[in-house]
């Protein structure tokens, strides 16, 4: 593969400087999620950010939360490019690629794909935790309104603009290596964007969402209204964040945090901890399948069986 170096502005990729100008980072103290909110003070100190700690026995039951149609998404032809943005490594789709359903309020189309880590197995990055269990690794497919047509700036600008697909991503047993083979093929081109604003063309046929997302019931999920969780940190997300995680074995997660670099040079840090800590919840309400008077339905009937049974040994 050849190496290509491009410098390309896109939203929904991390970028250098936010809307106040401001330097932020991952890595450094004095530009790291700590700084974010007076570094950019228009979004990322607001009242509905990502990423959350999901508590499982919190989440409300939602009958109304059924299954996605995923357009394109088992077509081999639909990923563009990766590249290494200098914040993670990011993937780009073709159009056409697109999810509906789960109770989203129109068609959404998939753009691009990308991954959050911390160092390698032993030092976990995923951005959102379930119970206070954080995973290796998370990749968020970023989605935005059909309707918009493609207008980035409509989509963060609305409430409900963008629609973000969070998987986990857990280890398998360390004796297993190179799987799945999906995973293997879209490591394998991390060699050729070591540095900062590299990227290359993933070859025609090389792989699909579909097989990324092996062994994943994607019926499952939890719902919360939220925000991008790099700055402008805009408040525009409907978060869908699945249960079952996606099983990548560890020598193919480990290649991220000890490949790929955050600067234009080998002699920059390596890419690590590459996540947003856990932000305030504000006692929103997390929605996942069930209907929600379901737990109330289940005691009502236990103190009815109670009480009938008093009652009998009354008799």
């Amino acid at each position: 593969m050849n190496r290509l170096v491009v410098i390309v502005a896109t939203l929904f990729v991390p970028t250098t400087y936010g809307a106040a100008g401001g330097l932020w980072c991952y890595h450094d103290p004095s530009c790291d999620d700590t700084t974010w909110s007076a570094i950019v003070t228009e979004h990322c100190n607001g009242s509905r950010q990502s990423p959350i700690n999901i508590v499982s026995a919190s989440a409300v039951g939602d009958e109304t939360l059924t299954a996605f149609t995923f357009t394109k998404y088992g077509d081999n032809s639909t990923m563009n490019k990766i590249k290494n943005t200098g914040k993670t490594v990011k993937v780009t789709l073709k159009s056409g690629v697109q999810v509906t359903g789960g109770a989203l309020s129109e068609a959404y189309d998939s753009l691009q794909f990308h991954l959050h880590w911390g160092n390698g197995t032993s030092v976990p990055g995923s951005e959102h935790t379930v119970d206070g269990t954080r995973y290796p690794m998370e990749m968020h497919i970023v989605n935005a309104k059909s309707s918009l047509n493609g207008n980035t700036t409509a989509a963060v600008a609305d409430d409900t603009g963008l629609a973000v697909l969070g998987f986990f991503i857990k280890a398998m047993p360390s004796n297993v290596t190179g799987s799945p083979a999906a995973w293997n093929t879209l490591t394998s081109y991390l060699a050729n964007i070591t540095l900062k604003d590299e990227y290359i063309n993933i070859t025609h046929d090389a792989f699909s969402l579909d097989e990324l997302l092996e062994g994943v019931d994607r019926t499952k999920y939890y719902r919360y209204l939220g925000s991008l969780t790099t700055p402008n940190c805009n408040e525009a997300v409907v978060w869908t964040v699945f249960k079952d995680p996606i099983k990548v074995s560890q020598d193919l997660i480990d290649l991220f945090s000890t490949t790929v670099h955050i600067e234009h040079n080998s002699t920059s840090d390596l890419m690590t901890n590459v996540f947003r800590n856990i932000q305030p919840d504000n006692d929103w309400v997390v929605t996942t399948q069930g209907h929600p008077a379901s737990g109330a339905s289940t005691m009502r009937s236990s103190l009815g069986l109670m009480a009938l049974a008093w009652m009998l040994l009354r008799v």
